[in-house]
């Protein structure tokens, strides 16, 4: 009888703070021995309207994914990188074929053949990877985007040549060589060092133990660690301890910061919308405040195409601002919300076609892991222990819009000049 080998998906994600900046892929202290391909990553012409259509499929998904992660974690706050899970994914779809490639292009709202889509994953993850030139840090040391990709072999196992050099072309994902057969918890400590050491020490223990067994033969890893002050710091003095209420009605009393600045600001039937940008002015995070009690009925509206008019609505006006500080992380296994969204075939070990990857359809999905971790503060989003350089206030103006988030909101971290969303999240109680 034959035996079934097992692919394990691992997304490390997080939104953190630092400084310098980066991007690019595979980096990080050797871990198992790197072969496969030769292939050096390359910077494709991909055409714009490409690159629109990658996002938009993106965007889709990241807020399909949503409902049902909240679905899953009622009452919770909730944070994850859409960008994270599908750059991974879309690693693991370049060998997928037949049902299990149809199914994972319609629950990933992959629209491009696959011949344009990775060049315009590539190109997207370059863009990012450039958009810090120029925010060197005016408060402290700027921001930090660094998004890494790397591939986990079982030793002695073969892929095929086509496969690793799609993914070394297009996401400079090497393969490494581990023995998961006699050794799965020294490669799961391996993996898990080099997650680690991608996510700046915010993402630890990402792979449970005996999550690696001797069937494991691939895993698909990728991390982001983003890191940003605030365009616009808020002044720490003006922190007060005020109430913020719940879901149930009850109250927590949390840090409350507050600021009166000329912010992006929408508002829509029963919520109101608001920008704050980061350093360099090209990622930045909208809040959605749903009206008090009209939270659930926001939510459950929310998809791609809401978040895109909400964002295109968007335009600057003095907003009195207040919002908590807060901090926490989130852990998932996906496996369940993939298959709902459409794609039950690659988790399957008898309908799984991943042959592009081996030209055999002995590997199945077993899992998809993914963490998460952002803290918010008057310096930025996970900000590091710096002081911010204190501005020269302004008069203050006539009749500003007051947005008081004092009750559970909704937050996304984009990248303005693309519209991808890197983030996603709620929070529902920042004491928690």
């Amino acid at each position: 009888m034959k035996t079934s080998m097992r692919i394990i998906l691992v997304v490390a994600i997080l939104s953190l703070t630092g400084c310098g900046i980066g991007g690019g892929t595979d980096g990080g202290r050797a871990a198992g021995i790197a072969i496969g391909s030769e292939k050096e990553r390359v910077l494709p012409e991909v055409p714009s309207g490409d690159l629109s259509e990658l996002v938009e499929g993106n965007t889709a998904f990241a807020f399909d994914l949503y409902r049902l992660l909240a679905e899953q974690r009622e009452a919770e706050n909730l944070f994850y990188s859409p960008y994270s899970i599908s750059l991974a994914l879309a690693m693991t779809y370049a060998g997928a074929r037949e049902e299990t490639e149809e199914q994972m292009a319609h629950a990933l709202r992959f629209t491009l053949p696959g011949e344009r889509l990775h060049p315009a994953f590539n190109a997207l993850d370059q863009e990012l990877a450039q958009r810090g030139e120029g925010a060197q840090g005016e408060h402290r040391q700027g921001f930090q985007l660094n998004v890494a990709n790397a591939i986990w072999g079982q030793e002695s196992y073969k892929f095929l040549a086509t496969f690793l050099d799609t993914l070394a072309a297009n996401y400079g994902a090497g393969l490494r060589v581990l023995d998961f057969d006699r050794g799965p918890e020294e490669s799961r400590v391996v993996i898990n060092d080099w997650v680690t050491q991608q996510t700046e020490g915010r993402i630890e223990a990402l792979i449970p133990q005996g999550a690696i067994n001797p069937d494991t033969r691939l895993m698909l890893t990728n991390a982001v660690y983003f890191n940003a002050d605030w365009a616009y710091p808020f002044k720490d003095r003006v922190t007060r301890d005020r109430a913020f209420t719940l879901l149930d009605g009850s109250r927590v009393v949390v840090p409350m910061m507050r600021q009166i600045e000329s912010f992006g600001y929408a508002e829509g039937e029963g919520y109101q919308a608001v920008e704050l940008p980061y350093e360099g002015h090209e990622m930045s995070m909208v809040i959605i405040l749903p009206e008090s009690e009209r939270f659930e009925e926001v939510e459950s509206t929310l998809d791609g195409d809401r978040v895109q008019r909400i964002v295109r609505d968007l335009s600057y006006d003095q907003v009195d601002l207040t919002m908590p500080t807060f901090a926490f992380d989130s852990r998932f296994s996906l496996g369940q919300a993939l298959e709902e969204l459409g794609m039950p075939a690659a988790f399957s070990s008898s309908a799984a076609d991943f042959s592009g990857m081996t030209g055999t359809k002995e590997l199945f999905i077993s899992d998809v892991l993914h963490k998460a971790f952002v803290s918010v503060d008057e310096q930025g989003t996970e900000a590091a222990a710096a002081t911010a350089v204190e501005l020269a206030g302004s008069e203050l103006p006539e009749n500003p819009v007051v947005v008081d988030i004092n009750h559970p909101f909704l937050v996304l971290i984009r990248h303005i000049p693309t519209g991808t969303v890197l983030f996603v999240g709620r929070v529902l109680d920042p004491s928690a």
